[in-house]
């Protein structure tokens, strides 16, 4: 099957990158050929019905999400591209085995750090690295918490590079978030294309919330059958209180807030209508030092005096755990190959993002020098803020970038400018490629999951590699699709 036929009038592949429906030579990719073949035969205007379709089942069923814009809570349908992303199980089958081999060793490291600290002393981290970070948390040193496992929820970004090979982009252990969409995304596409779905043997995603249930209820510190698990959210305004809400009816756990719970004697109690109720598990949707006023800031108004003491005597398990940010920077990024490869005895299966740390004086010059060829990126930042790309950036830009990174080298990595891998994406009733990444969800307790696939995020402006929904980005359903058959 040739472009032509598959979008009637040429798709124009973009140069040196890898499109994951199209092939190079312009063949289809094997795994994309319902989605090509049902193109071919319907054309854009079917593809451009379907698209609404689908924008009317998203505001039919309220999926939105928050962007805050000039101190205002602005609710935003969630933005969902019609054309699916198709990756084959056997590819899949071994990216999620790397994703495993990597969050395992990140909490064998975290937990490492707060207790013995073996990897600082055999150099293979340098300590001030760690110490001296802001999400090293000293009211964790010596807790361990149950299968001495910090980061229960991983969010992991992926990305594709000129050769189709999977990349780690980042990693989101603390409060990782995009999940509910896409579950929603699923439940959204299966409305709009049953045809498909009943040609292909695509993956299920629908499992994550029994999964998700199953976790949390590992790490309960009662033998109880049925444990008391909270989801604790900020509240309504928070820009995720959609998911949080999700979440909490997709797992049967309560949705609270700090006033709904309270410690009493180092036990953590929910508040009910005729008395109270003993709580296991808490699923914390809000930062590490908001969640305990008396360990971290005594201004806080989100958290439960007390929670940190309870969480430490073992009586009520927090996932993730405060502290599991440690391992969230993104210059320790830049050692978990070396971290895997300490703890595990292994090489890393999914490899990192070519990366320049500018606390290292020679690194620092070369990424001084090549501003406008690199993306360079704050350590703790997320939502994609306080990035500069290289090559789409001003010259005032990338001045104004060189003073920050020489005023505080510790808080700024660089890396290459990716030809991140594209996908057919319907912009303006035409199909064109944009560029995408891919963020799986990886849980564990006592055992280790993760999603066959994940949130899809494509930059829906042409050439922008932006990918976040705060900035303008979208979304696409992610099938993985048995090609064993």
């Amino acid at each position: 099957m040739s472009v032509k036929s598959f979008t009637r009038g040429g798709y124009p592949l973009t140069e040196n990158c890898f499109d994951e429906l199209v092939s190079s030579d312009g063949s289809i990719r094997p795994v994309a050929a319902a989605i090509a073949r049902f193109i071919d035969k319907h054309g854009a205007t079917e593809l451009c019905q379907r698209q609404e379709q689908l924008n009317q089942t998203i505001s039919d069923m309220g999926v939105c999400f928050t962007l805050y814009s000039d101190g205002d809570n602005i609710d935003r349908a969630w933005p969902l591209d019609v054309m699916p992303r198709t990756i084959p199980s056997t590819e899949w089958q071994s990216t999620s085995t790397g994703l495993k081999q990597r969050l395992t060793a990140l909490n064998l490291f975290i937990d490492d750090l707060y207790n013995k600290q073996s990897i600082l002393k055999d150099g293979v981290v340098p300590a001030d690295l760690v110490l001296q970070s802001r999400n090293y948390l000293a009211p964790c040193q010596g807790i361990s918490p149950r299968f001495g496992v910090w980061a229960n929820i991983c969010g992991t970004d992926l990305v594709r590079d000129d050769h189709g090979r999977f990349l780690v982009l980042e990693d989101n252990l603390r409060v990782p978030s995009g999940v509910s969409y896409m579950l929603e995304n699923r439940t959204v596409m299966k409305r709009v294309f049953p045809e498909l779905f009943a040609e292909s043997t695509i993956y299920p995603v629908d499992d994550y919330p029994h999964q998700l249930w199953r976790m949390l209820a590992s790490l309960s510190p009662r033998h109880s059958d049925v444990p008391c698990i909270v989801l604790l959210t900020p509240g309504i305004y928070n820009s995720a209180y959609f998911e949080h809400s999700f979440l909490a009816q997709q797992t049967g756990i309560e949705l609270v807030e700090n006033t709904d719970l309270f410690v009493e004697d180092d036990i953590v109690y929910l508040k009910k209508l005729h008395g109270k109720q003993r709580v296991d598990v808490i699923y914390r949707r809000v930062d590490d030092v908001f969640i305990d006023p008396l360990a971290f800031r005594p201004d806080s108004v989100l958290g439960i005096a007390g929670l940190i003491k309870a969480w430490a005597k073992g009586n009520v398990s927090i996932a993730n755990a405060p502290g599991s940010g440690v391992a969230d920077d993104k210059v320790i990024y830049a050692y978990v190959p070396q971290i895997i490869q300490y703890y595990l005895g292994e090489a890393a299966l999914i490899d990192n993002v070519e990366t320049f740390l500018c606390l290292d004086p020679k690194q620092k010059n070369y990424v001084l020098a090549n501003l406008d060829k690199l993306v360079v990126k704050p350590a703790n930042e997320s939502g994609g803020y306080g990035i500069l790309i290289g090559p789409r950036s001003t010259l005032a830009e990338q001045q104004q970038m060189a003073e920050a990174i020489k005023a505080n080298p510790r808080n700024f990595i660089a890396q290459p400018t990716l030809n991140l891998s594209t996908a057919p994406t319907l912009c303006d009733g035409a199909l064109e490629p944009r560029h995408l990444d891919l963020r799986p969800f990886i849980l564990q307790g006592k055992e280790l999951y993760c999603t066959t696939g994940g949130l899809s995020r494509v930059a829906l402006k042409r050439g922008s590699l932006v990918v976040n929904s705060s900035q303008g980005g979208g979304s696409k359903d992610t099938w993985i699709i048995n090609d064993e058959v």
